[in-house]
């Protein structure tokens, strides 16, 4: 996913990210089962990425999803091949990811956020366990006070729509195989 912040010499450092999604404490519809959730994140730039992770946790616990084991891995790259391995485990129904991969100036980042995003693609397909990312690729990263701080408001927003786009899939899926096991689909 692409998001662009303009250069903060040119801009203003005003710069206000949309406001972080609330989603209400109860009313969420419950699981048949319990869903056990699988969050790998990516340890580059962990002070940005983490807000990912916690706005998820907040917004998982008021969705039901309770059973959540948090992994680290050093960087966006390492990420499929560990979440490969925790979907071929069967232990868990989702697995979720979260990084950040900058432009460091040493080579093309969109190529290997490109190629993080269609392996975690290939898991799901092929382990049929959903995954769900929130590897961000900005167009344009500087370290600067800045740049940190619309970004890790951004990946609170993130973590809060993974987590929707989590219990909604799950909730789905979960039906949908009531619906093949009953002969009704399929």
């Amino acid at each position: 996913m692409n998001q662009m912040l303009q250069d903060p010499q040119v801009q203003n450092s005003e710069v206000q990210p949309p406001p972080v999604p609330q989603g209400p404490a109860t009313g969420h519809p419950r699981f048949a089962k319990p869903q056990r959730v699988a969050f790998v994140q990516a340890c580059w730039h962990r002070d940005v990425v983490e807000e990912a992770r916690i706005a998820f946790l907040k917004e998982a616990e008021a969705r039901h999803l309770t059973h959540v084991d948090v992994f680290e891995v050093p960087g966006s790259f390492e990420i499929p091949l560990h979440a490969q391995v925790l979907a071929k485990t069967r232990r868990y129904t989702a697995i979720v990811a979260a990084g950040l991969v900058v432009d460091g100036g040493i080579y093309r980042h969109e190529f290997v956020a490109d190629t993080v995003i269609k392996a975690l693609m290939d898991v799901q397909l092929r382990t049929e366990v959903p995954v769900f990312s929130a590897v961000l690729t900005p167009q344009q990263f500087h370290e600067t006070e800045v740049h940190y701080d619309f970004f890790r408001k951004h990946f609170a927003i993130k973590g809060v729509e993974v987590a929707a786009a989590c219990a909604e899939t799950l909730l789905g899926l979960e039906r949908l195989r009531g619906q093949v096991a009953a002969g009704i689909v399929g």
